[in-house]
């Protein structure tokens, strides 16, 4: 049976194989999230995202997962339309929201042995794609992450095919429109996590290190020194992990893997105030590739991902105040590799991914209020891999991806 991901592929730690052209070992890149990801994602942004948040890979990570932008009371009908395609086809990259409303492509990969260089930009006024120039190195399973002053960091990932991984880190400034390279990580570093902190720092953790190593070290980024150094470590080794912050300013790291060993359940908070991370409750399940988001009544909403073996439909709620999980309403079906996006209006769309069997094109909301989904509309295109992004009008830009063991040039509204 097949299983998913892509990336030649390195995202999944679970069953250890994954869907490209061909099924290959993996290692972690989170989506979104991957996060993926935004992600990367603390996928906050997430994308992260995921971060978002947190970035993850994906989604923005961030990343890997979820992006979001809280107040208004735009309400998403859940209807997918096509727009521009991007410049070239991607998966592992990574989507970033600027100032100006508009969002920057960067990295990622067009299939197996090569790694892109190139970015664009999304135009939402326009609805088209258009080159944006080169970061200063090739990247894959990295993160970006706006930062404060609007600028974006861009940090890690695999630089080509090998199993070599980057600890440059680079700079986009999107007034001047250029990439500037900026003081690397202390550790190489991929399918990492980057989360911005209200002191305007950037937590970066895990990830995986050249060669497979699953690492349990973290570090802060100085947007004021431009230099980033080591923070303490998590309790575990993580990569293809989410990290989210909290509205108490510290951080919710929860999922991945380690190296080939099974996926941790356990979940873990870092204290700015104190540069440590401390255990708190265990998830229900182990999640690797999963999203993680931020909700508005400070709850962090974790679903899908792969457990031990299977894929998952099930999702929970983080209470901060309680420190614990508890269960919430599953989603229609299982997915990893999917993104998750918080909405206007609190709620939480989710789309995309991988199941048992196939890609998904289908989508779903979250509602936060009675702890269930709904079924939304398809995509106009089943993907994996690829980046969701809330736009300033609310409506969500999905991007890339993989579909068929194939990367995807072409984009869609959700609105």
């Amino acid at each position: 049976m097949q299983e998913s991901m892509s990336m030649r592929i390195r995202m999944t730690c679970s069953g250890g194989l994954v869907l490209a052209a061909t099924l290959i070992a993996t290692e972690g890149c989170s989506g979104s999230n991957k996060g993926m990801s935004g992600a990367g994602g603390s996928e906050t942004a997430g994308v992260t995202g995921g971060t978002g948040i947190s970035s993850s890979g994906g989604v923005s990570g961030n990343a890997g997962a979820t992006n979001g932008l809280l107040g208004g009371t735009t309400a998403l009908q859940g209807v997918f339309t096509p727009t521009g395609s991007m410049v070239v086809p991607r998966y592992s990259h990574t989507a970033t929201l600027l100032p100006n409303g508009s969002v920057l492509v960067a990295g990622g990969e067009p299939a197996i042995y090569y790694v892109y260089q190139s970015a664009e930009i999304y135009d939402p006024q326009a609805g088209t794609f258009t080159a944006a120039g080169s970061m200063t190195a090739p990247r894959t399973c990295h993160t970006a992450i706006s930062l404060g002053d609007g600028k974006v960091l861009i940090a890690g990932g695999y630089p080509d095919e090998s199993e070599r991984v980057s600890a440059s880190a680079e700079i986009y400034d999107p007034v001047a429109g250029t990439f500037t390279a900026t003081g690397s990580m202390t550790e190489m570093r991929a399918a990492q996590t980057a989360t911005l902190l209200p002191n305007g720092k950037v937590l970066v953790t895990g990830g995986s290190s050249s060669y497979g190593a699953t690492l349990a070290s973290a570090e802060l980024y100085d947007p004021a020194t431009g230099t980033f150094a080591a923070t303490g470590a998590m309790t575990q080794e993580r990569k293809g992990h989410v990290a989210t912050l909290l509205p108490n300013g510290k951080v919710l790291v929860v999922g991945g893997c380690r190296g080939n060993s099974a996926n941790p359940a356990s979940a873990e908070i870092y204290d700015p105030a104190t540069g440590t991370f401390a255990v708190t409750g265990n998830m229900s399940v182990a999640r690797d590739v999963t999203t993680a988001t931020l909700l508005p009544n400070g709850k962090v909403l974790v679903g899908g991902g792969t457990g031990y073996w299977d894929k998952l439909a099930s999702c929970e709620l983080y209470d901060p105040v309680a420190g614990t999980f508890a269960p919430t309403g599953s989603m229609s079906e299982a997915r990893v590799a999917h993104t998750a996006t918080l909405l206007l209006n609190g709620k939480v769309l989710i789309e995309g991914g991988y199941n048992d069997t196939e890609e998904c094109a289908s989508a779903e909301i979250y509602d936060p209020a009675t702890g269930t989904f709904a079924t939304a509309g398809s995509m106009t295109t089943s993907r994996y891999e690829g980046t969701a992004t809330l736009l300033d009008n609310g409506q969500v830009l999905v991007a890339g991806g993989m579909a068929l063991g194939t990367p995807l040039a072409n984009a869609e509204l959700c609105e």
